[in-house]
């Protein structure tokens, strides 16, 4: 396994199966490779240990081994309940297939799941969204991830919205979609804790909040990026070429980036706007023994200024109108 001689004093407080779909890997597989992760470093008590994995893909036999194995959080991605937005979307899976494997979840003995759910796609309305975020409300879910679609260069879609083919919400209904989502998720006893993510109490992702607060990381896998002792380093990207390098031993690392004091200090700030309780001064100062003002000079107050960012004398946090415009805030900042 890649992370031999990467031993370790500290146990694992979470470890993260993601990207694609590892549950392509049987049971026996995964199991080995927790077995691994379990010697080579151990795990903490009460480690959140996570998978990802896509409704119709796994049967309650599947969901049985898994909990036996280890895993204690499952983040199942749903992205909708509507039948058509998930044809558009080319996911293999139904909605009444998404449910079963969600009650199927939990008659295992999970009693931690999330659900990842998308916003602004095509051929969406508000009342369609409402629509999918009441059906997964009713699921009970420990957590919710509510994402906005994003069209990525070189794909499908971002071909046909140059063709004007694609049919995406316009902003005012994206706006409907995000008060619909803050409502429904508050009313259901699901704190919003950073932009695009809800729990309830004690069920926030520890594991992603590690990322959040740009702490270090290790990680293995084809295209994985790893953060440790201030250098990030991502591995080759295409899976073949991964397992050929490791079997033959060769340098899995395709890229390497080490950040000067400055440069991390930008890059956390703007990791932890993500989050609603904000980015802590005193803890910048402790981490990197530089102040909001040495970083920033004006930037920062001419963002308060404009209602973006707000200063409550511990933290700053991006306001309701910062999130919405959470980009063009990032932008600025990093």
């Amino acid at each position: 396994m890649e992370l031999h001689g990467l031993k370790h004093s500290t146990p694992l407080d979470t470890l993260f199966f993601g990207g694609g779909t590892p549950t392509a890997l049987n049971g026996t597989q995964l199991g080995t490779i927790l077995d691994t992760c379990k010697n080579m470093y151990g795990f903490a008590e009460g480690s959140e240990i996570s998978i990802e994995a896509n409704p119709g893909t796994v049967t309650l036999d599947d969901l049985l081994y898994l909990k036996e194995a280890g895993i204690n959080r499952i983040s199942f991605g749903v992205q909708s309940f509507v039948d058509q937005e998930l044809r558009r979307l080319g996911r293999l899976h139904n909605s009444q297939e998404a449910e079963q494997t969600i009650l199927e979840a939990r008659q295992a003995g999970f009693n931690n799941l999330s659900f990842d759910l998308m916003y602004g796609l095509p051929g969406q309305t508000a009342t369609s969204w409402r629509y999918s975020l009441e059906r997964a409300i009713r699921l009970k879910p420990d957590h919710l991830s509510a994402y906005q679609l994003s069209i990525d260069q070189g794909t499908g879609f971002a071909a046909r919205v140059r063709q004007g083919k694609l049919d995406l919400p316009a902003e005012d209904i994206i706006l409907d979609m995000d008060a619909i989502t803050s409502e429904l998720c508050r009313d259901a006893g699901l704190y919003q804790y950073e932009i695009s993510n809800y729990c309830r109490p004690g069920f926030f992702c520890r594991h992603n909040l590690n990322y959040w607060h740009n702490e270090e990381y290790l990680a293995c896998g084809a295209g994985a990026v790893s953060y440790v002792d201030g250098v990030r380093k991502r591995r080759i990207a295409d899976p073949e070429g991964y397992c050929l390098a490791t079997e033959q031993g060769d340098n899995l690392i395709v890229e390497r980036e080490t950040l000067d004091t400055a440069a991390s200090f930008r890059e956390t700030v703007v990791m932890g706007l993500r989050l609603i309780d904000g980015v802590s001064e005193k803890r910048l100062q402790q981490r990197f023994d530089l102040s909001f003002d040495e970083v920033y000079g004006n930037t920062l107050e001419e963002l308060i200024n404009q209602g973006l960012v707000s200063d409550d004398g511990a933290s700053i946090l991006l306001t309701e109108k910062g999130r919405r415009l959470a980009n063009q805030v990032m932008a600025e900042l990093v």
